[in-house]
């Protein structure tokens, strides 16, 4: 198992990044830029995509979540939290992570949900000082994230 700089040992690891389809409609998307150059500008129908698929391709890995469990906190992202403050996590998949998502959301709660994810995993927070009463977290290995948060 990995270390933290804190010492603490790594729980649970995990990078949820875009999916094969995501950067496909990101070529889709650059590619398509040439058409827009096409009558005005010849050499822009090589250039303009290139640029553009670079930028997208930036813009869409900035999107990637890292979800790392240490015996002592959790961090989303950005994001952390002590794990003494965590209740319960609950997996969800299918149905039941849409449902999560959708009409069981509660607007309190942090979100750090990506559409290439579908399931996810609902971290429950009990600290008096927060008011937000979950997390709701995007990930592909929901059972697990659970299990390494209950354990």
């Amino acid at each position: 198992m990995a270390t933290m700089q804190s010492g603490t040992h790594v729980v649970y690891q995990e990078k949820v990044r875009p999916s094969v389809g995501m950067w496909i409609l990101v070529a889709v998307a650059a590619a398509s830029t040439a058409l827009m150059v096409l009558p005005v500008w010849k050499l822009g129908m090589i250039v303009l995509p290139v640029v553009s698929f670079v930028l997208f391709a930036w813009w869409l890995n900035s999107l990637t979540v890292t979800i790392i469990v240490t015996e002592r906190q959790l961090f989303v992202g950005e994001a952390h939290i002590d794990r003494k403050f965590v209740t319960a996590a609950t997996a969800y998949e299918g149905e039941a992570a849409q449902k999560a998502r959708g009409v069981d959301l509660d607007a309190r709660a942090f979100l750090k949900i990506r559409p290439w994810a579908k399931d996810s995993v609902r971290i429950d927070i009990d600290d008096a000082d927060d008011p937000t009463p979950y997390w709701l977290v995007s990930t592909r290995h929901p059972r697990q994230l659970a299990e390494a948060l209950s354990g």
